[in-house]
């Protein structure tokens, strides 16, 4: 056994406390050994004047999009999926998937996140990119069966599932898997409940974007006199393991079906602001014991993947919508982006105690925007940034120290997808 000694800084603890302690990770076991005093260890990580925090798990998105960040802005999303996104995607390589989401894999490594889900195509390439750069994720092929004849909607179903199946507990056991139709309005209803059963039969989750937008619940109101939830809990969507993306127009109906499923939820703020989806109930949410969790969505829709961002905007944006200054509090909002995030996406971590896994985030509180730390809590909420990460750990493995990523070769890996981004869109 080896062990890594995190040592010199302060501990973000499970209730939200912040004590004076060190870490001791099995680096073998990639496992969280002891929380406090040690003198142990094989190696020593550095965190005087710095906070340890559990890794943030960014419970949705789609990693290869950073090719298209700023590629088209400032439209609704319904133009900007038809008109720009997916013309785009259909000229998308599988190299082109690499390179996009190892651009991705480095930005949120150095803004100290350790696990994240993704909804995407060449799901292959992804994992391979995972596998590389150390990371923990859920990964899963997008399902769009709009304007699709029925062989190739039902093969876009297949291909979900066997990548599901082929995927699941793959990277020594950092990758998981779920399937991922898309949304209630370009998925068809065959192909939904046909995506439900064969998840049922792997043995993983689905993951969906329901309640985006209002041109998603309107459709679906006017043909079937149901809304959203109702219609995916027809379907059979609504199950404790599943978790959806976004849920901006959920109802108090809505709220009561998911807090009784116990179907987690992903708020992704920055994105629903910049598309002007609205704003989620956030507040409402956690008032009934709704499970949510925090993503950043694409960076073609936010523009970066910088989580510490997502939690002051969820604050922010979240006590708007509740027309109420304690509503999201700093406390729940770190939470939703740890411990939150990870239970939705079902996978354990999202907290520093012994027996956890060994994720985690090491953040330089010695910095003129972090002066005085009368609440570190309420600074990582409200003036944290991605930049102040001074090391990433992911499974006892260190991916980022000192600012300098160890897994993945960082010039090169933008190189590479500034040079693809710029012939992709080209092609588009």
């Amino acid at each position: 056994m080896t062990t890594l000694r995190i040592a010199g800084g302060r501990v973000l603890l499970p209730d939200m406390t912040v004590e004076r302690a060190d870490v001791l990770v099995d680096q073998a076991a990639g496992e969280v050994l002891a929380v406090g005093g040690t003198d142990q260890g094989d190696e020593h990580l550095d965190a005087e004047g710095s906070l340890v925090i559990p890794g943030l798990v960014n419970a949705h998105g789609h990693a290869a999009m950073t090719l298209l960040r700023g590629y088209a802005d400032d439209k609704p999303l319904g133009a900007w999926l038809q008109e720009d996104i997916w013309p785009a995607e259909a000229e998308l390589t599988p190299e082109d998937v690499r390179a996009g989401t190892e651009l991705g894999i480095v930005e949120m490594i150095k803004s100290g996140t350790t696990a994240f889900a993704d909804m995407y195509f060449e799901v292959e390439e992804v994992a391979a990119a995972v596998d590389s750069a150390g990371m923990r994720a859920r990964l899963g092929h997008g399902i769009v069966t709009v304007g699709k004849d029925e062989a190739a909607a039902r093969a876009d179903v297949e291909e979900s599932l066997a990548i599901a199946r082929e995927f699941d507990g793959e990277a020594e056991g950092r990758l998981s898997t779920a399937v991922m139709p898309h949304s209630l309005t370009t998925v068809s209803e065959e192909c939904l409940s046909m995506a439900v059963e064969g998840a049922r039969e792997v043995g993983v989750p689905i993951h969906i974007h329901i309640n985006e937008t209002r041109d998603e619940v309107e459709p679906i109101v006017g043909e079937r006199g149901i809304r959203p939830l109702e219609y995916a809990d027809e379907l059979g969507l609504l199950e404790e393991e599943n978790f959806l993306a976004h849920g901006v127009h959920t109802d108090e109906r809505g709220i009561e079906l998911l807090a009784k499923t116990g179907m987690g939820v992903v708020h992704c703020p920055a994105s629903n602001m910049k598309l002007a989806s609205g704003m989620a109930p956030v507040q409402a949410m956690l008032d009934a014991g709704v499970s949510v969790g925090m993503g950043t969505d694409g960076a073609a829709s936010n523009n970066d993947l910088d989580l510490f961002g997502e939690l002051r905007d969820a604050a922010m944006i979240g006590k708007l919508a509740a027309d109420d200054a304690s509503a999201v509090p700093a406390e729940q909002v770190v939470e939703m982006a740890t411990a939150g995030s990870a239970e939705a996406i079902g996978i354990d971590g999202g907290r520093i105690e012994a027996g956890a896994n060994a994720d985690l985030a090491v953040i330089d509180f010695d910095k003129p925007h972090l002066t005085p730390a009368h609440d570190p809590v309420s600074h990582l909420a409200y003036a944290v940034r991605g930049s102040d990460v001074r090391h990433t750990i992911c499974d006892g493995e260190v991916l980022m120290r000192d600012r300098e990523v160890l897994t993945l070769d960082e010039k090169e890996v933008r190189e590479t997808a500034e040079k693809r981004a710029v012939e992709l869109v080209g092609r588009a």
